[in-house]
C-alpha cells in the first residue's frame, strides 16, 4: 500500500489511502522507526493546501480517527520536525503543512482538557526551534505565548479560557525545575504573557518575581488597575520583602496605602489581629513548653543542669514561643531580673530576645529597648542592639532608625558590641542591597582589633545585604581579604562565615559564579576549597541540578582515614604529643565534605523527586561516610523538610539524636526543631520531651533538647521557618541565608559561641504568617 502512485495524492482516492496507511502504521511491531503514521498524515493533507481556510476545517479527517491516533502523532511530530531539510524545495510547503497539523493536534487536546500534553507538544517544537533557530524561526515568527494565545482563543468558548490558561500555565510553571536554560526562562516568560493577557495579575507577579526581573515586576503592578487587586500586590511584595520606592507614582489610587502595605509596616498590628481570632494573644512560659510536670521524677531534667546554661535556653525558648506577640511574661515586666541571671554572652542572648518578642513593632519595640542601650555592662548592649535589628527586621521605615542606631557602635572598642551592632545590621537591611549601610560595615573588616568571630559576621552580614544581587565590589573585598590572611587565620572556625558571605553574593546565580570560583583557587587551604564548595552550592541552590549533584557526591565518596601502616614507636609518641583536630573544625580532615552533604539538599530542596531522591543518598552516606559526613547529614536532613514534619524524616532523625558521638546527637536534637519548626507536632514534641528526660544530666545535650521545644512551639504554631512560599513558587533568599548561616554553626557546636549564632537563627530566618 505504501509504494502507491504519488500522483493519486492530487485525487480524493489518494488522500483516503495515505490516511489509511497512516492509521495503520500505529500497529506495526516496531513501534513505526519510519514515522509513516505521521508522514502519510502530511501525505493526505497536501491537497488542502490549495482550499480556503474554511474549506480545510470541513475537509480535515484527523480528529476523526481518535484519541489513540492523534497522541501517536504527537508522539512523532518533533523528530519529523527535526528533519525538515531548509535547502530541499518542498521546505516551505512541509513546514506549513507541518505548523497547521501542529495547531488542529493542540486544538483538539486543549478541547478535551488535555492542557498538559499540549503544552508539551508546543514546548517541544519551540525547543526544536530554539536549537535551529536561523532555520526554523523565519519561517514562523510566532512566540510560543502567542501561539498559546491564539489556540485557546480559537478552540475554547471565552467564559472558560481563563480556567484553560491558569491550567496551561500551572503545567509550564511546574515544568521549570526539569528543564535547562535559556528554556526554563523561556517558559517563564511564556507564562507570564499568557497571565498579563488575560489580567491574572497577582498569578503574573508571582512569575516576575520568579524571573528575577524588578523591571517586569514595575510592568505587572503598574498595568493592574484594579485598586483591590493592587494591594494584594503590594502585599504579595511585601512578604518577598521586594520593597519597590512609590514616591514617584503619583498617578496610583491610595498610593499612601500601598507604601504602608509594601513595607510591611503593619505586619504586626495584622498578625496580632490573627492571634486575637484564634485566641492565643495570652503569653506562654518555658515551662508551658518543658511540662517537666509531666517527666518521671527519678530522670526529671530540672535542677540537673547548669543554672546559667538552663536560663540561657529559656531565654531562647521564651523568645520563640512569644515571637511578635509583643508580650511575655519574663522580658517585657521585668527584664533586668533575668537578664543578669545570665552570665557573659547568655546576657546578650536574653537581651536579644526581646527583639523577638517585639518583632515588626518597631515604634514600641524600640521604646522598649532603649533603656539596655544605656547599661553599662557591654554584653546588655550588645543584644539591645541586636534586638533593634531584629525588631526591625522584613519592615521598611522611612526614618531608618536602624541605621541610626547601630552605625555607630560597629567600630566600638569592646568586641561584644562590636558583635550586636553588625549582626543587627545585617538582620534588619537583609536583601536591601543598600551600599550606605554596608559602607558602615567594611572598617570593621579592615580593622586590626577587629577579631575574627566579629570579622566572619561582618562578612555574612554584608552577604546578607547583597545576597543573590552578584556585587563586584564586595567580591573584590572578600577575596583580597582571604589572600592577605595566613594560614593559621584562615582555618580558624569563624572564617566559614566569610566563605559564607560571598557564597550569599552569588544565591541561585548559576554561571554567573564562575569568575569568583576560579579566584577562589589562590586562596589557602582549607578555607579555599571550603570555599569554592559553598560558592558552587549557594549558586546552584533550589535548581535540582544533576551535574552538581553529581560532583558533590563524588566530594563524599573520598576517605580521609589514615591506611593502616607499621609504624615505629617513636612515630607513635609523635602522633601521640600532635595536638588532637576538634571535629567540625576547618582543618580536620575531610571538612569540604560536611558543606557538600548540606549541598545535596540545598540543591534539591524545593524540588519534590530530588528531594527523594537526596532522602535515599543520605541513606547510604549514614552507612558509609566519613564521621564528618555523619554529622552533617541530620543538618542536611532538616534543611531538605523545614516546618514539614515528615514521619520518615522524624523517626531517623529520632535515632540519631541517641548516637553515641555527641556532635551527631547535637546536629539531630537541632534538625528535629528545624523539621517541627511553628507546627506544634504532638508527636514531635513528646520525642523531645523523651530526650529531655534521657540527657538529664547532660547540660549541652539537653540544652539543644530546649533549643528544639521551643523552635517546634515557634509563634505558638502561627510562624514558620520554610523559605518557599506561593506554592513553592517562589524562594526567600533571606530565609535561606539565614538557615544556613546556623546550620553551618552547627557544624561545630563546641567551637562556635552558640549563643550568636542562634540569634542569627531565629532572627534571619523571616518567620512569617502561613497563608
Amino acid at each position: 500500500m505504501k509504494d502507491y502512485n504519488p500522483e493519486l495524492v492530487e485525487q480524493r482516492v489518494g488522500t483516503t489511502l495515505a490516511n489509511i496507511i497512516s492509521v495503520l502504521a500505529m500497529a506495526k511491531k516496531d513501534g513505526d522507526p519510519e514515522k509513516s503514521c505521521l508522514k502519510f498524515c502530511l501525505i493526505s493533507r497536501r491537497p488542502l493546501l490549495k482550499m480556503a481556510t474554511e474549506e480545510r476545517v470541513s475537509q480535515d479527517l484527523v480528529s476523526s480517527f481518535g484519541d489513540p491516533y492523534i497522541r501517536h502523532l504527537c508522539m512523532q511530530f518533533t523528530s519529523v520536525y527535526q528533519e525538515l531539510d531548509p535547502g530541499s524545495s518542498d521546505y516551505k510547503r512541509d513546514h506549513q503543512l507541518l505548523m497547521e497539523l501542529r495547531d488542529e493536534l493542540a486544538k483538539y487536546l486543549i478541547k478535551h482538557n488535555a492542557e498538559a500534553e499540549a503544552c508539551d507538544l508546543l514546548v517541544e517544537i519551540e525547543d526544536t526551534r530554539e536549537v535551529g533557530e536561523e532555520v526554523h524561526k523565519k519561517a514562523d515568527n510566532e512566540t510560543l505565548s502567542q501561539i498559546m494565545h491564539r489556540l485557546i482563543r480559537d478552540a475554547i468558548p471565552v467564559k472558560s479560557q481563563t480556567s484553560v490558561i491558569e491550567r496551561m500555565c500551572k503545567y509550564l510553571l511546574s515544568s521549570v525545575k526539569y528543564v535547562q536554560e535559556p528554556m526554563n526562562s523561556h517558559l517563564l516568560e511564556t507564562a507570564l504573557d499568557l497571565y498579563m493577557a488575560y489580567q491574572c495579575y497577582p498569578q503574573a507577579l508571582v512569575v516576575a518575581m520568579q524571573l528575577n526581573n524588578v523591571d517586569i515586576v514595575w510592568k505587572v503592578l503598574r498595568t493592574c488597575d484594579d485598586n483591590v487587586i493592587r494591594k494584594q500586590l503590594c502585599f504579595m511584595l511585601g512578604q518577598q520583602q521586594l520593597f519597590l520606592n512609590l514616591d514617584d507614582e503619583e498617578d496610583m489610587e491610595d498610593v499612601e496605602e500601598l507604601k504602608e502595605i509594601i513595607s510591611n509596616v503593619s505586619l504586626n498590628s495584622h498578625f496580632l489581629n490573627l492571634g486575637r481570632e484564634l485566641d492565643i494573644v495570652e503569653p506562654k512560659d518555658p515551662e508551658h513548653i518543658y511540662k517537666t510536670h509531666l517527666e518521671n521524677v527519678r530522670f526529671s531534667s530540672v535542677g540537673n543542669v547548669d543554672s546559667a546554661k538552663q536560663n540561657l535556653a529559656s531565654s531562647f525558648v521564651n523568645g520563640f514561643v512569644n515571637c511578635a506577640f509583643g508580650r511575655d511574661n519574663t522580658m517585657t515586666e521585668d527584664g533586668n531580673s533575668w537578664i543578669y541571671k545570665n552570665k557573659a554572652s547568655g546576657m546578650l542572648s536574653a537581651t536579644a530576645s526581646l527583639g523577638l518578642i517585639l518583632l515588626w513593632d518597631v515604634d514600641a519595640g524600640l521604646t522598649e529597648i532603649d533603656k539596655y542601650l544605656y547599661s553599662g555592662e557591654d554584653n546588655v548592649k550588645a543584644g539591645a542592639l541586636l534586638a533593634c535589628g531584629i525588631v526591625n527586621s522584613g519592615v521598611r521605615n522611612e526614618c531608618d532608625p536602624a541605621q541610626a542606631l547601630l552605625s555607630e557602635y560597629v567600630l566600638h572598642s569592646s568586641s561584644a558590641v562590636r558583635v550586636g551592632a553588625v549582626m543587627g545590621l545585617g538582620l534588619a537591611y537583609a536583601g536591601s542591597c543598600r551600599m550606605e549601610i554596608v559602607e558602615c560595615l567594611l572598617p570593621v573588616l579592615q580593622d586590626s582589633k577587629s577579631t575574627p568571630e566579629i570579622v566572619g559576621l561582618t562578612a555574612l552580614s554584608c552577604g546578607l545585604i547583597f545576597i543573590g544581587s552578584c556585587d563586584d565590589n564586595l567580591t573584590d573585598t572578600f577575596l583580597q581579604m582571604m589572600l592577605e590572611k595566613s594560614d593559621d587565620e584562615l582555618s580558624n572556625t569563624y572564617m566559614r562565615f566569610v566563605a559564607l558571605g560571598i557564597s550569599l553574593l552569588y544565591l541561585g546565580k548559576q554561571e554567573k559564579a564562575e569568575v569568583p570560583l576560579a579566584a577562589l583557587q589562590a586562596v589557602g587551604n582549607p578555607l579555599g576549597v571550603i570555599a569554592r564548595t559553598l560558592l558552587e552550592i549557594c549558586a546552584y541552590t533550589g535548581t535540582g541540578d544533576v551535574l552538581k549533584v553529581q560532583s558533590l557526591l563524588h566530594i563524599c565518596s573520598e576517605h580521609f582515614g589514615e591506611k593502616p601502616e607499621e609504624t615505629s614507636k617513636e612515630e607513635e609518641k609523635d602522633k601521640k604529643e600532635q595536638p588532637q583536630v576538634d571535629p567540625g573544625s576547618l582543618n580536620e580532615p575531610g571538612a569540604q565534605q560536611a558543606f557538600a552533604v548540606l549541598g545535596l539538599a540545598l540543591i534539591s530542596v524545593g524540588e519534590d523527586i530530588g528531594s527523594e531522591m537526596a532522602l535515599r543518598t543520605y541513606s547510604h552516606l549514614l552507612h558509609y561516610g566519613e564521621p564528618v559526613i555523619r554529622r552533617a547529614v541530620p543538618l542536611a536532613l532538616g534543611l531538605l523538610s523545614v516546618s514539614h514534619p515528615d514521619l520518615s524524616i522524624m523517626d531517623t532523625l529520632s535515632k540519631f539524636s541517641h548516637d553515641s558521638d555527641p556532635e551527631v546527637a547535637y546536629t539531630a536534637i537541632f534538625a528535629m526543631g528545624l523539621i517541627g519548626a511553628g507546627t506544634n507536632n504532638a508527636r514531635l514534641a513528646g520525642l523531645l520531651r523523651q530526650l529531655a528526660q534521657f540527657y538529664c544530666k547532660d547540660q549541652n545535650s539537653l540544652y539543644m533538647v530546649r533549643i528544639a521545644q521551643g523552635l517546634v512551639h515557634l509563634g505558638k504554631g502561627t510562624l514558620t521557618l520554610n523559605p518557599f512560599h506561593s506554592d513553592r513558587l517562589l524562594m526567600s533568599s533571606v530565609a535561606i541565608g539565614g538557615l544556613l548561616a546556623v546550620i553551618l554553626s552547627c557544624l561545630d557546636c563546641k567551637n562556635c559561641e552558640f549563643p550568636r549564632c542562634m540569634s542569627l537563627m531565629h532572627s534571619l530566618l523571616k518567620s512569617r504568617v502561613p497563608a
